[in-house]
């Protein structure tokens, strides 16, 4: 598994961490980003929002459960390199059926273990996320100068329109489960396995669209509500998406966005978005409800957010709107709420697999829109 081989990780600042490679090995590009979670690896490595990044996991210990065939929220690994400090050196779990080393050399992930991640991280949150490489095998020997050359030729993801690398290429439905109450047309923009499944529990029929699908395709369907799911990149560059949720806007289709989903709703009410300076992943990111006051323990994953005003309510095109939710760490925007019209999003993930659950109550939110709508 080339688990004695040297590996180099280097960010586009010229700082260097020298480790052993983990995974495949070779040569990997893409943006460093660090996710706080202790638990649900798989579910990270697997997560379409991460398309491009090279992910640093903060908690030292990674692998001790192993790879499954379950966990999975897509069909492959989507993450562009993986840095952990400690891997397991045997997995345990009853489910697991191979390493997670073993997982990440077949999908062809490059990877690195055995650096100081406290002190990566660390770096991270002050010089903010940025472009990194990792290089392990031969691409190890090669010069300092090289591999830095290769890490800044990479492309930022500032700008990168990355939506149509990871949505499907044709429509398909997960069937509601016991009776069908309601059809919902989800818009895949790196949609997670688990978010359909949730709702078809709620008993909904939802069919997955692709990016680039039409509202005429989406109306062919009579849908009762409009999902929005989370997705790589920079919301600044979906126009095809934008004008999809002003179309469902301006028909009062019910709406629910979540992540990219919620800037996709925020660009359509006519707010900015900008990149966060080291963003938001873990399982553990608290957020309060401006309504009740209630804090939610949530998963995120985003390195953008929305730009609006936390305490008043703002006009749009489609009548008033509003900051439904507030991250505490720093007073990001975490949710939207029209109030004119039927829709709302947060910017965190209430669908996370690996926990915490706590918002999982949105989708019964999003049942009782459509209910109102019908």
């Amino acid at each position: 598994m080339g688990s004695d081989n040297r590996a180099v990780l280097v960010l586009e600042d010229g700082r260097r961490f020298t480790g052993r490679s983990y995974g495949a090995v070779g040569t990997t590009l893409g943006e460093a980003v660090f996710s706080t979670g202790m638990t649900g690896y798989q579910e990270t490595l697997t997560d379409p929002s991460y398309c491009r990044q090279i992910v640093v996991m903060t908690s030292p210990h990674i692998g001790n459960t192993g790879y499954n065939d379950e966990d999975n929220e897509s069909d492959k690994i989507w993450v562009a390199g993986y840095v952990v400090r400690d891997p397991a050196r045997i997995r345990s779990n009853w489910r697991s059926n191979r390493t997670l080393d073993a997982a990440l050399e077949a999908e062809g992930v490059v990877g690195i273990s055995g650096i100081d991640t406290r002190a990566l991280t660390k770096h991270l949150r002050d010089a903010g996320s940025m472009r990194a490489g990792i290089f392990s095998g031969d691409a190890a020997d090669a010069s300092d100068e090289d591999q830095l050359k290769q890490v800044l030729q990479a492309a930022a993801m500032a700008g990168a329109d990355l939506s149509s690398e990871v949505s499907v290429s044709e429509p398909y439905t997960i069937p509601a489960q016991g009776n069908k109450r309601f059809t919902v047309a989800a818009l895949d923009l790196g949609i997670k396995s688990m978010t359909p499944e949730l709702m078809a529990k709620r008993g909904i029929e939802v069919v997955v669209f692709p990016a680039n699908a039409t509202w005429d395709e989406i109306k062919a369907v009579n849908p009762d509500g409009f999902f929005l799911s989370n997705g790589p990149g920079d919301p600044a560059t979906a126009e095809h998406a934008v004008s999809l949720v002003q179309s469902a806007l301006g028909e009062r289709l019910p709406m629910f966005g979540i992540c990219f989903g919620n800037q996709m709703l925020g660009r359509a009410l006519g707010l900015g978005t900008y990149k966060l300076k080291f963003g938001h992943r873990g399982i553990n990111q608290p957020v309060m409800d401006t309504k009740t006051g209630k804090v939610e323990i949530t998963a995120q994953n985003h390195g953008f957010a929305v730009d609006a005003p936390l305490d008043t309510e703002f006009d749009t095109e489609f009548g008033k709107a509003k900051v439904s939710h507030v991250g505490l760490n720093d007073q990001v925007v975490e949710g939207l709420e029209c109030v004119d019209v039927p829709a709302f999003s947060v910017q965190y993930h209430p669908e996370a697999a690996a926990g915490p659950h706590d918002s999982e109550y949105l989708f019964d939110r999003f049942v009782e829109l459509m209910e109102g709508a019908k």
